[in-house]
């Protein structure tokens, strides 16, 4: 029998259901020893409110319309807030020059960004442990949009620089705690789905993004793509505020400072440096060296720290098992993989192909697309096959989206580079995702938020490292070339350029490579992590 050949009343809810299926049990074992009618009707009414409570459940369990629906709504916005930025500054940036000036200081309003973000993720999650996921959410939802006000009316490069440095750190609670509270409210089986909806945040803002730049650019002001965030923000909030609410059993924390102060400065100096490097200055100059040197003691230093600390911000713990060990190495490879192709892509496609702003982000949203995609089917294959497996299986996408890559030559088409990208795009969308689920699954309610702060902070470490290895890269190429070092890659000659991030390609295929390794050290059989 189904809940549509029911006409029952008496209950509204699953819940209403569920008591109502258990009272009529009652009633019929009560009444198994007589015949006719009464006992038929008792069966039949059972039956009746058993369907309407297994029918309704796995439609409402998941979805925007369940009962958890709007924290879903309210952590697809935030995490929106921060999809949108990735892309919507990067078509204004012309005209933001116009307006503001500072040419050679705006890939600072990038650097800075990235840098702020990184360095918060790691100490959110720690906090989000300690006081609870929905304050650190809120905070870092503030902070976005205080940001976001003040970059709208900045009044010259120097002071967007400056409030970009605030939006970094929102952004760096924004997307940690959205994936912490997914694992938190959803069971396993049911963040198969989910992951469905929050992919497709990604997918959608890889369109809209650009999109709005290119109108707010055109028809409005740029600084318009700040102050669109507030609606959105302010939604999220509200949403947030209202809806969700969480058990944090109240104690009083041993807050480590020390620590949380060693791992922001020793992570900005090391990330400053590798973002920087054979850029601002030589990788052999004596300000290269001496900022990664003092980033790397400040974080020998911070190890040490930690060991003595009563509650450290990144617990010893986490580096000794091999689950997390994998999967931070997994996401490490993949912020490597995603900078290099979202860097160099897009130069390849106008400077090499003749494309134009369009055709360059047509290869790029390939890209973004495709992660999407395998994100929301990804959880059907986890929960056969397991997580190491889903993600070998993506890997493969990538190495094969890698071979694609280095076919790509001054002859082909931007439908043959963005074709390469949309593979690689479904291979790290195969990883991101079950790496990511695995690791939180591996811990209680009290980690989970250090671990998913870890694994975050490991891809953002991974671009870094990304833009150093492929900038190097490039720029050897066309040192040697040219027999001097370029001051720009964009105006250096058809010539001299497509060899050089034909290279890049190479290291990205070798990284591909390297994520094989890294996926293998994520044990096939989960099991629970212990301190």
């Amino acid at each position: 029998m189904t809940a549509a050949n029911c006409h029952v009343t008496g209950a509204t809810s699953r819940e209403g259901w569920l008591f109502a299926a258990v009272r009529m049990t009652l009633r019929l074992l009560g009444n198994l020893g007589r015949e006719g009618r009464e006992r038929e009707w008792l069966r039949g009414q059972t039956s009746c409110y058993l369907a309407m409570a297994t029918e309704d459940a796995p439609q409402t369990a998941v979805g925007l319309r369940s009962d958890r629906g709007p924290i879903l709504i309210a952590v697809m916005l935030s995490v929106g807030l921060v999809a949108i930025d990735a892309t919507i500054l990067a078509t204004a940036v012309p005209s933001v020059v116009r307006d503001l000036g500072g040419f050679s200081q705006f890939p600072w309003l990038f650097s800075i960004y990235l840098l702020a973000q990184a360095v918060s993720v790691p100490i959110y999650g720690k906090f989000a442990d300690m006081v609870g996921r929905k304050p650190m959410m809120l905070l870092g939802v503030a902070l976005f949009l205080i940001g976001s006000v003040l970059c709208g009316v900045a009044w010259s490069m120097g002071s967007l620089i400056a409030f970009r440095a605030i939006q970094g750190p929102g952004a760096g609670a924004v997307a940690p705690m959205a994936m912490t509270i997914i694992g938190d409210i959803y069971t396993l089986s049911e963040r198969a789905r989910v992951q469905g909806y929050v992919a497709s945040v990604w997918g959608i803002s890889s369109v809209i993004g650009p999109t709005l730049g290119g109108v707010f650019s055109d028809y409005l002001s740029w600084r318009w793509i700040f102050f669109v965030n507030i609606p959105v923000g302010a939604a999220a909030a509200v949403m947030l505020m209202r809806k969700f609410s969480e058990n944090v059993t109240r104690k009083k924390h041993a807050i480590d400072y020390t620590g949380a102060l060693l791992l922001t400065m020793g992570c900005s100096l090391l990330i400053l440096g590798l973002l920087e490097g054979g850029v601002e200055w030589a990788w052999g100059s004596a300000t290269s060296v001496l900022i990664l040197t003092a980033g790397v003691v400040l974080l020998v230093l911070f190890g040490f720290v930690e060991r003595r600390a009563k509650e450290p911000i990144l617990p010893p713990w986490v580096f000794r098992h091999r689950i997390l060990n994998g999967t931070s190495a997994a996401s490490l490879v993949v912020g490597v993989l995603l900078i290099g192709l979202t860097s160099y892509v897009p130069l390849y496609a106008q400077s090499i192909l003749g494309q134009g702003a369009l055709g360059a982000g047509l290869a790029v949203a390939a890209l973004t697309m495709g992660w999407p995609i395998a994100a929301a089917i990804a959880g059907r294959f986890y929960l056969r096959i397991g997580f190491r497996d889903t993600a070998l299986m993506g890997s493969v996408f990538v190495l094969a989206g890698a071979g694609i890559l280095l076919t790509v030559n001054d002859g082909s088409t931007v439908y043959h580079l963005a074709s390469a990208c949309f593979v690689i795009g479904i291979g790290l969308g195969f990883i991101a995702s079950p790496t990511l689920v695995a690791a939180q699954s591996s811990v209680d309610w009290q980690r989970r938020g250090v671990v998913t702060g870890t694994n975050l902070f490991a891809r953002s470490v991974g671009s870094a490292l990304g833009i150093a290895a492929f900038g190097a890269i490039a720029n050897g190429v066309v040192t040697r070339r040219l027999g001097a070092k370029p001051g720009n890659l964009e105006n250096v000659s058809h010539g001299i350029l497509e060899p050089a991030i034909h290279d890049v390609y190479v290291g990205a295929a070798i990284a591909a490579v390297v994520m094989i390794a890294a996926i293998l050290i994520i044990p096939r059989r989960l099991t629970t992590v212990d301190h």
